[in-house]
């Protein structure tokens, strides 16, 4: 709405005047959460399966949804005036779930800039401590977005406060997973993320809990916290363990009109190959601003907690197999790539092993047969297997082994709608 001749910036003049007049600031008011019900996100997150919640602490426009001591500009001060990463944390808790939180604080510092290009109440000094910095940086240029020397660099009030803030919310809330957006990866930055993580893992230590930082880019070395792809996935299994976060919506991080959501069916098969590469999924719903969440997303939501119920255990508490899967669908590794590639295939299969059980995950329905091409005599000998079924029947399934892998015959009537697992027992 800053960026003047973007569709956004139009709609909000038509809509809401001129920017000197109604700036993002005055939709607060407007953002009552009058519904908000912990406890009810709470129950919803886990009937999806859900093991870890990690709500927005504070975004890069710089309003804080807890009770930050070191701006007026927060939420349990203004719009719904509760505490909702507070409450959020007690409820998600009581529910048997992890709590973490974000900070997308470090993008604050260039987020409004757009308000110095034409009048609007970003440069009004009244509303300095919510609109920041804005200060100048590129907009159209990709290399420059992509700089780790981005000029004017912030300065050190900005980054003591980042700092403060950031350690405020793990002294308040006890968070056990941090999770930070791109740019802490700026040079300028090192130093403040390091004091950050020596905090935080110390005070994790004092609470005798594990704790965890996501980042993206390289703002850590590998091995001193977890790699986050956004909207996006590995080509290969990795060593260490990785996250990828995206969103239940293409189109959308948020609550918007016209929201294109993805199906069940196309999130299940994305967690699945995270699942058999080593990583886990932060999957991301858009609450309205009277704080429930629409019910296409608790929806979606439900129906994958359907499928985790039967098929859990292919997931939770798994490893990757050597080779994560087979199958023509090529994934494009990277950020932003989620909705690039084809639909998966029959053929497109996924492995993960607890244990000694190999599951081998289905993407697509196969009909009333499956190969699994990895599955040779050579690679996995029949004198191994002692049990072969579908998760979600208790009957033993007829099974075949030569030279082109392990064929396996599936009833018609399978159980769910989505992808289907073959549990392999072995005697190793």
């Amino acid at each position: 709405m800053y960026q003047s001749g973007s569709p956004e910036y139009e709609f909000h003049v038509e809509t809401f005047g001129p920017h000197t007049e109604f700036g993002y600031k005055d939709f607060i008011p407007q953002f009552k959460a009058e519904y908000f019900d912990p406890q009810a996100w709470a129950e919803l997150f886990r009937e999806s399966g859900a093991k870890y919640i990690v709500p927005v602490a504070e975004h890069h426009d710089g309003f804080a949804m807890y009770d930050c001591s070191f701006s007026e500009w927060n939420a349990a001060k203004m719009g719904p005036k509760r505490d909702v990463i507070g409450e959020l944390a007690e409820a998600i808790r009581q529910a048997g779930m992890i709590f973490g939180l974000s900070s997308h604080r470090a993008e604050n510092w260039w987020f409004y800039n757009g308000g110095r290009e034409f009048p609007s109440d970003v440069q009004d000094l009244r509303y300095a401590d919510f609109y920041g910095n804005a200060a100048p940086g590129p907009t159209n240029d990709t290399e420059a977005w992509k700089s780790l020397d981005w000029q004017p660099r912030p300065d050190a009030a900005f980054l003591n406060n980042w700092l403060a803030r950031t350690q405020e919310l793990v002294d308040k809330y006890r968070p056990q997973l941090v999770w930070f957006d791109w740019w802490i990866e700026q040079t300028v930055f090192k130093p403040y993320i390091q004091k950050f993580a020596a905090y935080y893992y110390n005070r994790g230590e004092e609470w005798g809990e594990g704790v965890v930082i996501n980042y993206k880019n390289a703002s850590f070395e590998p091995g001193t916290a977890v790699y986050d792809i956004e909207r996006g996935q590995l080509s290969n299994v990795r060593e260490m363990p990785w996250q990828t976060d995206t969103a239940i919506s293409q189109n959308s991080w948020g609550y918007v009109r016209n929201q294109v959501y993805k199906t069940p069916g196309q999130i299940i098969g994305d967690f699945i190959d995270i699942v058999s590469k080593n990583g886990c999924l932060l999957l991301n719903v858009g609450p309205k601003p009277d704080g429930t969440i629409p019910d296409e997303e608790a929806a979606i939501l439900r129906e994958i907690g359907r499928w985790l119920t039967v098929n859990g255990e292919a997931i939770y508490g798994t490893r990757p197999w050597k080779v994560y899967g087979e199958g023509p669908t090529q994934i494009r590794e990277g950020h932003f790539t989620d909705t690039s590639r084809s639909a998966y295939t029959p053929q497109d299969i996924r492995f993960t092993t607890e244990g000694n059980t190999l599951y081998a995950l289905i993407l697509a329905d196969p009909g009333e047969t499956a190969l699994i091409a990895s599955l040779t005599f050579d690679e996995f000998p029949a004198e191994k297997i002692q049990n072969i079924t579908l998760l979600g029947l208790d009957t033993p399934l007829d099974w075949l082994q030569n030279d082109n892998g392990l064929t396996v015959y599936l009833p018609e009537n399978k159980p769910g709608e989505h992808a289907w697992v073959v549990s392999i027992v072995t005697g190793d």
